[in-house]
């Protein structure tokens, strides 16, 4: 079962409509469900999607050293991707993650899904639970 929080649900949504007709691929993060408000039926340490990091997020850097230092490594677990013409899949050109997170149009939370790498369907589970609050 992979777990997502509305929030992220619906603001990835968003970014891929925003993006049509062009596919979108956003990192995602977790955060253990007990740090989360809203997740107290899930077992504590149940990671769930809270967070993506913006796709133009260290362009320069990446540009300038061909390699994305703009995200921690191993904080990204998961993988966000629009397909604007379908399939709702995985696909050989899918940058893959532990967990991909597809959508196609016409952009709602019935048209997302969730896979593991190997491009198996995972049971996607939205939750009404919000992060902690993060300072600058």
């Amino acid at each position: 079962m992979v777990y997502i929080t509305r929030g992220l649900n619906d603001a990835l949504l968003e970014l891929a409509a925003d993006a049509e007709p062009k596919k979108v691929t956003v990192p995602l993060a977790v955060t253990p469900a007990e740090d989360l408000d809203g997740a107290d039926d899930l077992e504590p340490e149940t990671p769930v999607f809270t967070h993506f990091y913006p796709p133009d997020t260290g362009k320069s850097v990446t540009a300038v050293f061909g390699m994305d230092l703009s995200i921690p490594p191993r904080q990204t677990q998961g993988q966000f991707i629009s397909h604007p013409q379908g399939p709702l899949e995985v696909t050989q050109t899918d940058d893959l993650r532990e967990v991909v997170v597809v959508a196609v149009p016409p952009w709602t939370r019935e048209t997302v899904a969730a896979f593991d790498r190997s491009g198996r369907k995972q049971e996607l589970v939205v939750l009404d639970a919000e992060p902690p609050a993060e300072l600058l």
